[in-house]
């Protein structure tokens, strides 16, 4: 079954902040996503991250959502991490100039925030083919 999650953010997302995803992937995945949100029942509102994985290319893409308008995606990966039916550890680190993403403690990508002030943010999402184990 397709994973459906949405928890609070305390206080909002700010620097020296974790958040980490540990997770299951499905047999036959073919998407799923991570999400920081400003808004965790309104899907209109602004979006800090969206964070898909594509199994069917073996992409990974990153945008946010500022009034209204979605941004340009980033793609660029060093290698494709994820792995059908294998146990992932994902961390999201906010810093003060971006988020790191940690896959299995290796850096995968950085992506530089483009919602400010950063404690607008106050939710984290995840949906799609994974089976979670902790969010924390």
């Amino acid at each position: 079954q397709v994973e459906q999650y949405v928890g609070e953010i305390k206080g909002g997302l700010r620097p020296a902040m974790k958040l980490t995803v540990i997770g299951v992937v499905h047999s036959n995945p073919k998407s799923f996503s991570v999400s920081l949100l400003c808004d965790p029942v309104d899907a209109n509102k602004d979006v800090g991250l969206l964070f898909t994985v594509n199994f069917s290319d073996k992409s990974i893409t990153r945008n946010a959502r500022i009034a209204g308008k979605w941004g340009r995606e980033e793609k660029t990966i060093p290698y494709f991490p994820f792995t059908a039916g294998d146990t992932f550890k994902m961390e999201l680190l906010c810093e003060h100039q971006q988020i790191r993403v940690l896959l299995d403690g290796r850096q995968l990508c950085d992506f530089t925030h483009r919602i400010q002030p950063l404690n607008l943010v106050k939710a984290l999402q995840i949906t799609g083919d994974i089976k979670l184990t902790k969010v924390a």
